[in-house]
Parts: structure tokens; C-alpha cells; sequence
């Protein structure tokens, strides 16, 4: 059996209901967040509760507990559902009332939750083939919210095109995946599109571009073109489910020599030894 979170209940999966005039249904008016899990524990647990708290506040949204009894509950979650690596979902909505586009007098916010297994080892050697998607998101990307519809559409044209992400672009400026950051390496040099309306923060992201410091990798935040994209040295993706992964081609070009790069590597192998410790530091 397997359970999820309904707002400070732990219930069994098929007891889980959502109202039809539940506001994310009706108007994806909410947000959410998705937190890695590696040996039974989150892992960057302080960012992404960070930004769950951010995101509430730009779209008005009571959160209906605090932060640390949400914590407690999703880590017993974790521990009902025997995840050892995995990824805990959880979202909120503005809840249940008449169908109305304003915000209602009263209503009560709903959360829901639930957790899945995750195999981490993934295909980080190989890399991944992405193809380009214009972006026609709305401008406040830098929002968790639950309008991922313009994400979907990108994702499902990459999946056709046999590609396993869709790198983003406005006219000739990339800037994110559907469900990723992009970030190229050109001279050493490590580039991401800046963390601005266009881009959801990546904790990940953010994650990486703490361990390129420590690792004395030049790192500029600034906008690049679809030129730079096709001319860099090494290409990758990171997000929650990716990690750091080595971006191989694009459109059906290759990236470099079609491997990962020796920044890359770097990056990824700091990743997982972060990891490792997080994990070990957890046992103990």
C-alpha cells in the first residue's frame, strides 16, 4: 500500500480527493515543489523550502502550516513509503471555492503530497540529446507554479523528436530547459542564463553554481544566444531528476566530441560526493 500527504493527514493513496472546484484544478492556481531523496533523507531540504516560501508570496498563497510541521510530514511520508532514493512531490493550492478567476473571500488552502522512487544512477556517462523549443511561457517563469502546460507542449515535442529534454529559447536567447537549467562551457568558462523572470531558480542550479566556486570555476550569469549554444565546448543540463548531465547533441548536431566535458565531469563528480556525504552523514 502506498500513501500520500493530504493536508496534515497521511492517508492511503485511493483515499485521496481533491474537490472539482479545487482552484489548481480549475486554474492550476498553485505551486509546488519536488525534493530529491537520497538515502532516506531530502537533500537540500533549507533551498527548496526557501523557495516554496517565495513562491507563495508572489502569488499571495497561504500555506497551510508551517515549515516545520510540512518537514515533519514529509519525512514521515518518506518513512511510510520505505523510499530510500527517491523524490518527494508535494504542491499547494489555493483550495475549494465557486468558479470565479478573482481570488475568493474564503477559502482554504489544500496540500497534497506524495513520494516515488528514483533510480539516480540514470545515463550521466552517455549524456542525453535535447532538441530546441521556442519559449512560449508566460513572464513569470521564476514562479513554482502549477502552469506548466507550455513546458508539457516543449517536453512532448522533444519526446517526438526522440530527445529526452527540449532546450528553450526566446528568439535567439536560450534560456532554460522544459524541466532543466541550461548551462554551456565556453574556454573554461561556465555560462547560465541569469536568475531573472524568464528562468525558474534551479535548486540544483544553484546547488552547482556553489560547487563551481569551490572548484575555482569562472562562472558568468548572462544571457546567451543560440549560437553560443551550438558553438560551446561542452553543454549540460541540471535539475532535481538530471543531477548534472552531459548534453550530447542538439537538433541532431553534435556537442564537441559528443562527450562530457572535463567541466562537466568535474561538476557531476562534485555532485555525487556531496551526495555521498549527505547520505553518510545521514546514517551516522
Amino acid at each position: 500500500m502506498s500513501f500520500i500527504l493530504f493536508q496534515d493527514q497521511i492517508i492511503p493513496r485511493e483515499q485521496g480527493k481533491v474537490d472539482i472546484e479545487d482552484r489548481g484544478y480549475q486554474f492550476g492556481d498553485g505551486i509546488y515543489e519536488a525534493i530529491p531523496v537520497y538515502g532516506g533523507q531530502m537533500f537540500l531540504l533549507d533551498l527548496h523550502m526557501k523557495r516554496l516560501k517565495r513562491s507563495a508570496n508572489e502569488l499571495r498563497l497561504q500555506l497551510p502550516f508551517n515549515i516545520d510541521l510540512l518537514t515533519e510530514k514529509l519525512n514521515k511520508l518518506i518513512g511510510l513509503n520505505r523510499i530510500n532514493d527517491g523524490i518527494v512531490y508535494f504542491q499547494i493550492t489555493r483550495g475549494s471555492a465557486p468558479r470565479q478567476h478573482f481570488f475568493p473571500d474564503q477559502a482554504g488552502s489544500i496540500l497534497t503530497g506524495s513520494v516515488v522512487s528514483h533510480d539516480w544512477r540514470g545515463n550521466h556517462d552517455s549524456g542525453i540529446e535535447t532538441s530546441l523549443a521556442e519559449d512560449i511561457r508566460w513572464l513569470r517563469c521564476d514562479i513554482k507554479t502549477l502552469n506548466l502546460l507550455g513546458n508539457v507542449l516543449a517536453k512532448q515535442y522533444a519526446h517526438e523528436q526522440g530527445s529526452q529534454e527540449a532546450i528553450l529559447h526566446r528568439g535567439e536567447n536560450v534560456t532554460e530547459g522544459a524541466s532543466s537549467n541550461v548551462f554551456i562551457v565556453k574556454n573554461n568558462h561556465l555560462i547560465t542564463h541569469p536568475a531573472d523572470h524568464l528562468i525558474l531558480n534551479g535548486i540544483t542550479r544553484l546547488f552547482v553554481l556553489e560547487l563551481a566556486e569551490r572548484l575555482g570555476i569562472t562562472v558568468d550569469e548572462q544571457t546567451f544566444t543560440l549560437d553560443d549554444l551550438f558553438s560551446a565546448d561542452e553543454v549540460f543540463i541540471t535539475s532535481t531528476g538530471n543531477e548534472v548531465m552531459p548534453v550530447v547533441k542538439i537538433d541532431g548536431r553534435t556537442v564537441a566530441d559528443g562527450k562530457a566535458g572535463d567541466v562537466t565531469s568535474k561538476l557531476g563528480e562534485a555532485f555525487t560526493g556531496e551526495v555521498t556525504q549527505f547520505i553518510a552523514s545521514a546514517i551516522s
